[in-house]
C-alpha cells in the first residue's frame, strides 16, 4: 500500500495570524529525520522554496515518490501536486477549502521565548513548541517579518518557520534554513508542464490501487 503521509505533512497548522511583508525568491531547507535508529534508512535531503508571493512551488524528494514539487496558489487556495512515477507524470489537483485538507484543531502549544538565534545567515525569534509526540518541547525559530504561509506548513504560525519539526508516520523530521535569497523565480516554475497528466486526489488514488491490484493478481 501506497504511503501517504506526505500529503498530510502540507496541511499541518497553528492558529495564530499577523500582517507580514511580502516574501519574493528562493529558500532551502534542509531535511532529516531526528530520530538516529533510522537516520541510516532515510537519508537527509533538501527542501526548495520558490515564491512570488502569488504562487510558491516546494521542491521535495521522498523515499516512495521520490522528486516531487506542490506548486500552489495562495490567493486561490488550490495547488497541483508534481509526481514523476514509471507509469506516468501527475499533477494532482488539490483544492484546500475540500474537507479532507480543512484545517483540524492544533494539538500544539508555544510560548514566545526572549533573544534571537542565527539560522541560514539570519537571525530568528524563538518559540518553546510542546506537542503530544514529542519527549519534550522542542525550539522552533521563525522570521517575524515574514508570512508563514511560503512553506505552506503551520500556516497560522507566528512568522515564517526557518528552523521546525514536523511529526509524520515514519517518525518526526527537522527542517532547517540553509539559505534565503531575494530574487525573482523564473515564471515557468509555477505552471504545470504539458506532459504531466492533470488527476484530482481521488483519482490518483484510484489509480495507484488498480497497479497494486494488478500486481497481486500477477
Amino acid at each position: 500500500m501506497i504511503r501517504l503521509s506526505f500529503f498530510f505533512i502540507l496541511f499541518t497548522s497553528f492558529v495564530f495570524s499577523q500582517k507580514k511583508e511580502a516574501f519574493v525568491g528562493k529558500l532551502v531547507y534542509s531535511v532529516q529525520i531526528t530520530d538516529t535508529a533510522f537516520q541510516k534508512f532515510i537519508p537527509a535531503t533538501q527542501m526548495v522554496v520558490y515564491t512570488n508571493d502569488t504562487i510558491t512551488r516546494i521542491e521535495n524528494v521522498t523515499d516512495q515518490l521520490g522528486k516531487q514539487a506542490i506548486i500552489k496558489h495562495m490567493e486561490l487556495n488550490k495547488s497541483y501536486l508534481l509526481l514523476e512515477t514509471p507509469i506516468d507524470n501527475f499533477a494532482i489537483q488539490t483544492d484546500h477549502t475540500d474537507s479532507l485538507f480543512r484545517k483540524k484543531e492544533s494539538k500544539y502549544t508555544f510560548e514566545k521565548k526572549w533573544f534571537k538565534k542565527k539560522v541560514g545567515g539570519v537571525r530568528a525569534n524563538r518559540l518553546l513548541v510542546s506537542h503530544p509526540d514529542f519527549k519534550e518541547p522542542k525550539e522552533y525559530l521563525y522570521l517575524k517579518k515574514y508570512s508563514p504561509k511560503y512553506i505552506n506548513t503551520f500556516e497560522d504560525f507566528p512568522g515564517l518557520p526557518v528552523h521546525y519539526y514536523i511529526i509524520t508516520m515514519d517518525g518526526v523530521y527537522e527542517y532547517k534554513l540553509i539559505s534565503i535569497e531575494e530574487m525573482l523565480p523564473p515564471k515557468d516554475l509555477f505552471g504545470v508542464p504539458s506532459n504531466y497528466k492533470r488527476v484530482t486526489f481521488n483519482e490518483f488514488l484510484d489509480i495507484m490501487l488498480q497497479l497494486q491490484g494488478g500486481g497481486e493478481e500477477e
